[in-house]
């Protein structure tokens, strides 16, 4: 005998953190955190902002989507040239390659300060 169709989540099970799933773990669970999520959507409002739980749970599952994404992409990339670490160049490569142009500019010179300052850091250990 067939088993009844699980119900649908209800709307406070989604707003709480997503319903289980059949192994237990919540839809929510593989999503960034929330805090992070909401600190960073924070910063770009006025203090006295607000910003309605819906919309942080959206932003914070789109952002989970994005980067799984793209990792994917950089995944795949080092699967076939038989590496197991992602770089920043891969990132930047995977960007690329899935027609986020307008952003390398500003990621790219990231990377490139990111790099200084591990540098910067690296020598004042040694020098101690």
């Amino acid at each position: 005998m067939a088993d009844a169709p699980a119900s649908p989540a209800t709307a406070s099970e989604s707003q709480v953190g997503g319903s289980p799933t059949a192994d237990g773990v919540k839809e929510r669970d593989g999503f960034l955190p929330v805090a992070d999520i909401s600190r960073i959507m924070r910063k770009a409002i006025p203090p006295n902002g607000k910003i309605d739980k819906g919309a942080i749970e959206a932003v914070q599952e789109f952002v989970s989507e994005f980067v799984s994404f793209i990792t994917s992409e950089v995944s795949d990339k080092c699967r076939r040239e038989k590496r197991k670490t992602m770089t920043g160049d891969d990132l930047l490569w995977a960007m690329a390659t899935l027609g986020f142009e307008d952003y390398m500019e500003p990621l790219i010179l990231y990377l490139h300060k990111y790099r200084e300052a591990e540098v910067e850091a690296g020598d004042d250990a040694v020098a101690v």
